[in-house]
């Protein structure tokens, strides 16, 4: 498996994590499982917070190597979320955004792949900054790359290569995260 490149920055340092939980990815099966089961997850503790007024979006991001499985395990989680479509890697388009409907209404996803971004000021520079500021669930692939800009997210899933298969690391860093977590 390669390498994460050694020109790109490293993720900034969070604080202490609310919840930490590893789970075993030994195949797609178990890769796809878990993306229904957080998906579920996420829609459980948005209800939760819609129903409180207190959700204003969710930022996830996702680390690890190239090949890692980052793009399988967000297409996992869309699918869980009832996308039917085609999921694409947003590697030269940056942002691929999805609406789902739900009883409550839409639900807007953003799936972000910051990969080619040489500078956190391209972050800025994209005009980024609205979708995080929405009641959207942000999914982001090589948060690094956005340096500090991005904040601390509501979630970390951390991706390893683990023989054939892979081993996530989920951690929440804020209440909703921890809920989220907590539900899956």
């Amino acid at each position: 498996m390669p390498a994460t490149p050694s020109h790109l920055p490293q993720t900034p340092a969070l604080p202490a994590a609310l919840a930490e939980r590893t789970i075993a990815l030994p195949d797609e099966a178990a890769t796809h499982a878990f993306g229904a089961r957080f998906a579920q997850a996420l829609d459980a503790t948005r209800g939760a917070l819609l129903h409180a007024h207190a959700f204003d979006g969710l930022q996830i991001q996702l680390v690890g190597d190239l090949g890692a499985g980052k793009t399988t395990v967000v297409r996992a989680i869309l699918r869980g979320l009832g996308h039917r479509g085609r999921v694409r890697s947003p590697t030269y388009t940056l942002v691929e955004p999805y609406a789902l409907e739900r009883d409550d209404g839409e639900l807007e996803v953003y799936h972000f792949d910051l990969y080619r971004f040489n500078d956190p000021a391209e972050w800025s520079d994209a005009g980024f900054r609205e979708y995080f500021n929405s009641s959207a669930i942000c999914l982001v692939e090589w948060p690094q790359q956005a340096g500090t800009l991005l904040g601390v997210p509501d979630l970390v899933l951390s991706l390893d290569v683990d023989g054939d298969g892979r081993a996530l690391t989920a951690r929440a860093y804020s209440v909703s995260g921890k809920a989220c977590l907590e539900r899956c």
